[in-house]
Parts: structure tokens; sequence; C-alpha cells
């Protein structure tokens, strides 16, 4: 067994071929075969021996190394007492985030911006409301807000009907205002992010509105007032 196993390392060293690209190719083969739209976007050994960690987009999830079998959950270090997976989840909300772009967003930004949150919100929510109805308080303590739509009751209801409106106004942060405090916007359509916002918000595990996102790709579901907000963005900083 160690003559085949050595004569394995050999060879693949002949053939510029490593053992963990050799797994990762596994890996690759064995998804593609049970999710053939499926494309990770990377594809690295974890923290355990013999398990892979697979990314795609905000997604993080496990592989055994022969891609037989798969892991969905968190990853705890017991010893450090750290969630493993929480970590890379963050860097992936954040680089997904970026990658959609702020014109996908309606952007609510002050004269002297600090910080920046991506938050999920629904239109008919009522912590939302309140949320909105103090944004220049967010905007006074240095906060840029970046407005997601994930309407609750899914796609053509009331919630999503209007976000669509809302983003096809001629002033979308004046017909969001409007709406949050119980205006019914003028009916519109154009091609518009909702049904990205939404499945962003899956992806992100939403389980409400609002939920904020940090710069850093931190989750924070509900409302958080403005001081405390900041304080938050600030230890985050590490200011």
């Amino acid at each position: 067994m160690k003559q085949i196993l050595k004569t394995a390392i050999l060879l693949g060293s002949v053939l510029g071929v490593s053992v963990v690209q050799a797994d990762e190719a596994a890996i690759k083969e064995a998804l593609k075969k049970s999710m053939p739209n499926f494309n990770p976007d990377l594809i690295k050994p974890s923290e355990v021996k013999g398990v892979y960690e697979v990314t795609a987009g905000p997604t993080i999830f496990y592989v055994s190394d022969d891609g037989k079998y798969l892991f969905q959950g968190r990853l705890i270090d017991l010893e450090a007492r750290t969630d493993l997976t929480e970590a890379k989840m963050a860097n992936a909300r954040k680089n997904t985030l970026e990658k959609l772009g702020q014109d996908q967003m309606i952007v609510f930004k002050p004269k002297l911006g600090q910080h920046k949150v991506f938050i999920f919100t629904d239109i008919d929510c009522g912590y939302c409301r309140k949320l909105h109805s103090e944004i220049d308080q967010y905007m006074a303590e240095g906060i840029t807000v970046q407005y997601l739509f994930y309407p609750r009751a899914g796609k053509g209801s009331d919630s999503y009907t209007k976000a669509v409106s809302v983003w096809c106004a001629e002033d979308r942060n004046d017909a969001l205002t409007k709406a949050k405090q119980g205006k019914t916007p003028e009916a519109k359509t154009c091609t518009n992010p909702v049904d990205a916002h939404m499945k962003l918000g899956n992806d992100f595990e939403a389980r409400g509105t609002p939920m904020i996102v940090t710069e850093q790709g931190s989750v924070y579901p509900g409302y958080l007032p403005a001081k405390q907000l900041v304080e938050v963005l600030r230890e985050e900083k590490g200011l």
C-alpha cells in the first residue's frame, strides 16, 4: 500500500498534478454530475482533513475529498470556540454585494460618509418603516444606507409590486420615502433588480426585515437605532 501511494505521488509530481488539484478535480466532476448548472467560485481544502470548502457567491458548504459527500452547516473550532464558517461567509457576502454594485441599490448618502451598510427592506414592514423614518439620524452619524428590496410576501405580492414601482420612479429615493410613509407609489414597471435582491436575501438566509449587512459582511437582523448601529460599525473597524 505504501509503495502504491508513493508511486501515485511520484506520478502526480511527474505530470505536474498535485494531490490537492486531483481532489479539486474530483469534487468539480462530482458536483457537475449532481448539479449540472452549479458553478463554484472556489474549491479549497478546509481546516478539516479530507474535507473541502466550496464557495459559490455568498454560499459556503463542504464536500469530502472524493466528491461523494456534501455537508451543509457551520464548521466550529471547539477549542477556540470560533465559528470558522461565519468569517468566510461574511467575506463572501461582502464580495457578492460589491459585485452587485451600488447602482443596483437605492442609496441615502450623507455629506460626510464614514460607514456603509446594506439593508434588505420590505416597504410594508413596520420596523423597516421605523428605521427609514430615522434615516436622517443614520446619515448624521455618517452612515450611508444602501437599500435592497426583500418583500417578504414574495414575488407578485403587493409589497413586491410597490418595490418595482419605487425602483421605476423618476426619483427613487423620494418614492421610497413616501412608500415607507404608507403612500401607494404610482404603478410603474421597468427593468429592475428586485428579483436579484430577493435571491441575495435568500442566499444570505434572511429570516425577516430589516436585515442589516455591514461593509465587512456581518449580518444584524432587525432594527438597530442609529447610535447603536454606529457603535457596531466602529467596533467592527477597530475604532
